[in-house]
């Protein structure tokens, strides 16, 4: 939308496309597990197939789209790929989805 009084863009526009970007990304089952897992701290590949209890290829399939969208990052370890979560936004709303939906867990 434009600020008819300024003709300018309204700054909202931009914050809402951000936002909806981000709640995109959380609406997949996995990629929302993915996530939490990484609430505590960082985590290998294997370690997020076990708490997932899926593929390899599914697992590095969903790190690699959360990477692209800015949400996770990963340092070689060795010889595994170490992921931690990368916009400090994600962590907060991560906790609060777990207060709401896994509060005995």
């Amino acid at each position: 939308m434009v600020d008819q009084a300024t003709n300018l863009p309204d700054p909202m526009d931009a914050a809402a496309n951000e936002a909806a970007a981000l709640l995109k990304a959380l609406s997949n089952p996995g990629r929302l597990r993915l996530l939490c897992a990484l609430v505590p701290g960082d985590k290998t590949v294997g370690e997020l197939e076990a708490h997932l209890g899926a593929s390899q290829s599914y697992v590095s399939g969903q790190l690699l789209r959360l990477r692209n969208e800015g949400l996770v990052q990963c340092v070689r370890q060795g010889r595994s790929m170490c992921y931690s979560l990368a916009d400090p936004r994600v962590r907060p709303l991560l906790e609060r989805i777990y207060e709401l939906f896994c509060p005995d867990m």
